[in-house]
């Protein structure tokens, strides 16, 4: 079988797709934009060909370029599981005329609008929003949802420019803030937990499905710096109070007409026990969340979702053995890493559960922590009791500090 897989060297997790792809017996074929000479040495014994294209995100030209390149070679998929991507992905599907999900049904997971009008069709509790283009749709928006209101891209991917308003001098901040994006969404608040709900789909039926609790909520963690945002997976999905989340999910993926792939959605749990949709990217979630998973069930999802890609086969256990956290880190101070407190001792009392430690270390510049969940590196860590993760998580949040500069 020959897979055209686009962007298999960036971002670096698409490198453990594409090893995926080429572990099921898939010949890859590669497209992105990174030379070749500058692809990882790591990743090339798993591409059967390469192509280079000036910008991947121009869509026209990029068909164009694999249009020619592919003259006179059969190909059977085209995959992306970058967000930026899908629709592109789709567009050569649809000129191919290959199996997948069409270019209508990857907008229904790319524009946040029209996802929210299909999912709000089907009967499902979704938040008040309208679709705005100018400043002053922006400001009608708010006078008809009223405050607090989330402003998002219609096409964002992550918390990336998003804002909470609650007043309008904070809403002209906000429009201040975002007149870079095009078009954006504004959305009524919803007040309560954020969890997400992950699939692995075949023909739109979950064959792996998962759920992660944010602590805090993105939206928080992406606005105060201070905070080590958390996310755990959660190893009992049966609880009660998470059966409205999936059975959501579900009914989510059916109104959209999900297809064969990755899902990656988030939705809220208001106080009254209410399970509200957020929304839905035909993707994998980002930020190490598959690796999360993986460490949930001991299995390579990467690998399964290949399988699933390209023979509609999930063969990975199911049953989950652990609640996996990840705690991202953002050292205190500007420009390189100084020094970091705690970690020995965090290591020494808790190191037995501790399956990933990958804090930058001194000396190496800070990541720009607004436009990377990643921050400043990350510790893994799983138990399967989930008070004790719980607890393990949050000491790592609490007791390990990054400082930066002098």
């Amino acid at each position: 079988m020959n897979v055209v897989f686009l962007a298999p060297s960036y971002p670096p997790e698409m490198q453990q797709y594409t090893r995926g792809l080429a572990e099921v017996g898939v010949n890859v074929l590669g497209v992105g934009d990174s030379p070749r000479r500058a692809l990882p040495p790591s990743l090339k014994p798993y591409l059967a060909d390469y192509l280079q294209v000036p910008a991947i995100m121009n869509e026209n030209d990029v068909i164009k370029r694999v249009h020619a390149w592919l003259k006179g070679r059969s190909v059977d998929r085209v995959l992306a599981n970058w967000e930026p991507l899908v629709i592109l992905a789709a567009r050569l599907r649809e000129r191919f005329g290959l199996p997948g999900m069409t270019v209508d049904q990857v907008t229904g997971f790319r524009d946040k609008q029209l996802m929210k009008e299909r999912v709000k069709a089907a009967g499902l509790r979704v938040p008040h929003s309208f679709r705005a283009s100018s400043e002053k749709e922006i400001r009608a928006a708010a006078e008809r949802i009223g405050f607090p209101m989330i402003v998002k891209p219609i096409s964002g991917a992550g918390s990336a420019d998003t804002f909470k308003v609650s007043s309008k001098p904070e809403l002209e901040s906000a429009i201040a803030a975002i007149r870079h994006v095009q078009e954006v969404s504004c959305e009524e608040f919803i007040e309560g937990e954020e969890f997400t709900f992950d699939t692995v789909c075949i023909d739109g039926k979950p064959a792996y499905e998962n759920i992660a609790a944010y602590l805090p909520k993105p939206l928080i963690a992406r606005t105060n710096e201070w905070i080590s945002p958390v996310i755990i997976t959660v190893r009992d999905m049966q609880q009660p109070r998470l059966r409205p989340g999936i059975t959501l999910g579900r009914k989510v993926l059916t109104a959209l007409g999900m297809g064969t792939g990755f899902t990656h959605m988030e939705w809220f749990l208001t106080p009254k026990g209410e399970a509200v949709f957020g929304e839905i990217g035909c993707r994998p979630g980002g930020a190490h969340l598959v690796d999360q998973m993986n460490y949930t069930g001991d299995i390579d999802l990467f690998r399964e979702w290949a399988r699933v890609a390209c023979w509609k086969s999930f063969e990975a256990p199911t049953a989950r053995k652990f609640n996996a956290g990840i705690i991202f880190k953002r050292a205190l101070g500007q420009g390189r890493i100084s020094r970091i407190t705690g970690l020995k001792d965090y290591l020494r009392r808790y190191g037995n559960h501790v399956v990933e430690e990958e804090l930058l270390r001194p000396g190496t510049q800070r990541r720009n922590w607004k436009q990377t969940l990643l921050s400043d590196g990350h510790l893994m860590v799983r138990h399967p009791n989930w008070d004790e993760a719980y607890k393990i998580s949050f000491a790592a949040a609490t007791d390990i500090t990054m400082y930066a500069g002098g």
